[in-house]
């Protein structure tokens, strides 16, 4: 007895039809993202450092004192210019910005872990290149790990540290899983190269209306801000694994926090919707033997962005706590 031919249909065009999805979802990628890097080319420096390309812009006068700046996941040396605290500082510090790897113009060579302490070390090597001694270090957002590992592991090297907008004490988040999908292997390397930056092109006024509440996104940043260079599949990677690691970077970091031997000024918004300022920057602020906390009322996430001032006499409280002279950078 002969068998009926079967009714299901072919997954042929089924595959094909997604292959060409992605394709194009590729093919937008990548020329948006070459667009972004026309339009915005790096305006700074390069260093080669332990073979990883960092790009930083330096500002204010070689006389000032030195300030260095590092920027959180998924930001770059441009967003912190744009928020009005570089131009500010550069008044009265030499301030150093610097691309973290990964993001903005900087290289992130793969198959290598740039975990906080790696990237701290990193930077401990690119500072000594210019000849940059005992700078304050300012770290936002995931920028704030990276601060604090490099006063732990040189303490000696910093003057003091601010730490703005940080997440220091491991917590429960719903959005880790999402957000660190681009760094996982193959499923992440196919999705950051087709659908997650058009996936994340869609979404970007949602993320940032979250990330600046309560107040609005600044005109300067929606202006001026290349968001196809947060976009680009190399940033989402590393965007993606700095998530992933940040509750076991903050684990790592916290029985060592009491070794902290600098001036520490913790600064964050009342109103921070992405990291709870209550059970972050105050709880830090309280386990630090030398630190001090400044709430900025009404601030969210961004608070250098939507209150430069505030954050700025942060840095200047961190000076005056300081001991000893005031160093002078060198010319770079």
């Amino acid at each position: 007895m002969s068998r009926p031919p079967s009714s299901r249909p072919s997954p042929w065009p089924l595959l094909a039809g997604a292959a060409a999805v992605l394709g194009a979802s590729a093919w937008i990628t990548r020329r948006m993202v070459r667009r972004a890097q026309v339009q915005h080319p790096a305006r700074g420096s390069f260093l080669l450092v332990d073979d990883v390309r960092l790009h930083f812009t330096v500002h204010g006068q070689p006389r000032h004192p030195p300030l260095v700046l590092l920027h959180g996941c998924g930001g770059s040396a441009e967003e912190m210019e744009l928020s009005g605290l570089v131009d500010a500082a550069a008044e009265r510090y030499r301030v150093y910005v610097f691309d973290r790897p990964g993001y903005g113009h900087s290289d992130r060579p793969a198959h290598r872990s740039f975990t906080a302490d790696e990237q701290a070390k990193l930077l401990l090597h690119a500072l000594r290149s210019l000849n940059v001694r005992q700078p304050i270090v300012l770290g936002h957002s995931w920028g704030s790990l990276v601060a604090l590992a490099m006063a732990l592991r040189e303490p000696a090297a910093l003057r003091a540290l601010v730490l703005a907008s940080g997440y220091y004490t491991p917590s429960l988040r719903l959005d880790t899983a999402w957000l660190s999908l681009p760094a996982v292997p193959l499923l992440g390397t196919l999705m950051r190269h087709t659908l997650s930056p058009l996936i994340g092109r869609l979404l970007w006024p949602l993320m940032l209306r979250r990330v600046f509440a309560p107040a609005e996104v600044p005109k300067r940043f929606l202006s001026g801000y290349p968001a196809w260079l947060s976009l680009r599949p190399l940033t989402l990677k590393a965007s993606g694994a700095e998530a992933a690691m940040m509750p076991l970077q903050a684990a790592r970091l916290r029985p060592r926090e009491k070794e902290l031997a600098l001036p520490v000024v913790v600064v964050a918004g009342d109103k921070d919707r992405l990291v709870m300022t209550n059970w972050q920057s105050v709880r830090l602020a309280d386990r630090v033997p030398d630190a001090t906390l400044r709430t900025v009322p009404g601030a969210g996430h961004m608070v250098h962005h939507t209150a430069p001032r505030q954050v700025l006499a942060a840095i200047d409280e961190a000076a005056e706590r300081a001991e000893g002279p005031v160093p002078v950078a060198s010319p770079s």
